[in-house]
């Protein structure tokens, strides 16, 4: 049988919010079967939790956010994408303010926090949601569709005019039975433009924001001095976002993702619109390993790693 996964020991952090740019506290506990992944806000009065759910994502300027009966928990996607990426089916996230710390702008943080409170089968099986027809939203030219497919692939293209990106790859396509997301897209880092960062901070967003948390570009050229950790990284990071947004959903994806220009609103916008459609999807699980899709039959250590 195909298995759920929790992680074995309570493992906690301390980074700053990217939006807020307030100290943020983060600790990631085990869970049983079937709890999913709930977010609480232990710094609220009876501690509010927040189940990552589809529904549940109430605002998706620059970030998405957990919303439900007035309590916020912004900028999840990352620590999302690390969840997906590991295989992570159940996990208590507390948090004692409304943002999942920024850390370095990438997945990387949370993939090295997961790993090392190890991670744990459990006696339950792991359920999927596989995609059986199509589904597709769109918001002018932009575009982003789920089709069957018998794994887990993305395809996600970009469109920035800027000599800084237009000398990296702007499409990327990866099917994560063989390629490896630790290595390969969780070190991509979240990015903006300067002239972006004042007009952000007049409403609140990016007060957190730095080059040791962002790839920053003005006009011209990226302005940190490490360069760019993959020749790709724009592209990368939007595809590492995407893989976080999808995760919201509850369960892994079996199916293909394409998207064009997608960000957080239009990653929503395709689940719910999936989930309005019953005919399009069903929930499935494998009691063979052998008969699950290539890159979802790992041993209890190893994911898309």
């Amino acid at each position: 049988m195909l298995k759920q996964r929790t992680i074995k020991a309570i493992v906690k952090t301390t980074g700053i919010g990217l939006h807020s740019g307030r100290k943020v506290h983060l600790s990631l506990r085990p869970a049983g079967p079937d709890t999913g992944i709930v977010f609480t806000r232990v710094d609220l009065p009876n501690a509010p939790e927040i189940r990552a759910a589809a529904t549940n994502i109430g605002d998706t300027r620059l970030a998405s956010v957990l919303q439900k009966d007035g309590a916020r928990i912004s900028t999840v996607e990352h620590l999302m994408s690390a969840c997906a990426g590991l295989g992570i089916d159940n996990l208590y996230v507390d948090v004692d303010a409304e943002e999942i710390p920024i850390m370095d702008g990438s997945a990387a943080s949370f993939v090295f926090l997961l790993q090392s409170a190890g991670i744990e089968e459990q006696p339950a099986a792991k359920k999927f949601i596989r995609i059986k027809r199509a589904v597709e939203v769109r918001d002018g030219d932009k575009y982003a569709r789920l089709e069957p497919f018998f794994g887990f692939k993305l395809k996600f293209t970009i469109d920035f005019s800027h000599p800084a990106v237009d000398r990296t790859g702007q499409e990327l396509e990866v099917d994560l039975a063989d390629v490896s997301y630790s290595r390969e897209i969780a070190r991509a880092r979240t990015f903006c433009f300067a002239d972006e960062v004042e007009m952000m901070r007049e409403i609140g967003l990016a007060r957190g924001g730095s080059l040791d948390n962002a790839i920053v570009i003005d006009e011209y050229r990226i302005l940190n001095n490490d360069g760019l950790r993959y020749d790709d990284e724009f592209v990368k990071h939007k595809m590492l976002d995407a893989i976080g947004d999808l995760y919201v959903l509850g369960r892994p994806l079996i199916a293909s993702y394409t998207a064009y220009k997608s960000g957080h609103g239009l990653n929503n916008a395709l689940l719910r619109e999936l989930l309005a459609h019953e005919d399009a999807y069903e929930v499935i699980s494998f009691e063979d390993q052998q008969a699950a899709p290539r890159g979802f039959s790992f041993d209890a250590q190893t994911a898309f790693v």
